[in-house]
């Protein structure tokens, strides 16, 4: 079992020393979703919102929050991110339900990993959409928000089996 690195021989919080650590190419990805009514749906596809282009905000806002996730997070390093994508896809639920599931990738060059990076990527997109959006409908449920797969670094990669 894995030992929490992020307490002090005293248990108190401490951020983890990362300076032995070799830099390494490492890549994480993060999913999350955003469950809506069909308003909510047109009103995003057919470009109706009266604050603009919803999934274009999102997907600036997402790279936003990868970028400043040290800053909310606070046992996370600021790191040098090398990259990051946001992709969208739509699902059709049940009669009058969408939801939308949103991918962030992110990369770095470093010695720590870039898991919450992807995750608060994709968290911030979801997000930003539901604030969008919240006029036409409060009723709209985030998540769920997980990491789908992540490689490089000391642990290893990892890669989900299943989609939630």
């Amino acid at each position: 079992m894995a030992e929490f690195t992020h307490f002090n021989e005293h248990g108190r919080a401490k951020m983890v020393d990362i300076s032995d650590k070799g830099k390494t190419s490492r890549r994480a990805v993060a999913i999350s979703s955003i469950t809506m009514s069909d308003e909510v749906y047109e009103n995003i596809t057919e470009m109706k919102n009266k604050k603009g282009d919803v999934l274009a905000v999102a997907q600036v806002a997402g790279i936003m929050g990868a970028k400043q996730t040290s800053t909310i997070i606070p046992m996370c390093h600021p790191i040098p991110i090398t990259g990051v994508d946001l992709s969208f896809e739509w699902e059709t639920l049940e009669e009058g339900q969408y939801k939308l599931v949103i991918q962030a990738e992110v990369k770095t060059v470093g010695s720590t990993g870039v898991e919450m990076e992807a995750l608060t990527a994709a968290s911030v997109t979801a997000l930003t959409i539901y604030d969008m959006c919240k006029a036409v409908d409060k009723a709209m449920v985030i998540g769920p928000t997980y990491l789908l797969e992540k490689s490089g670094g000391k642990s290893g990669d990892f890669v989900r089996e299943v989609h939630l």
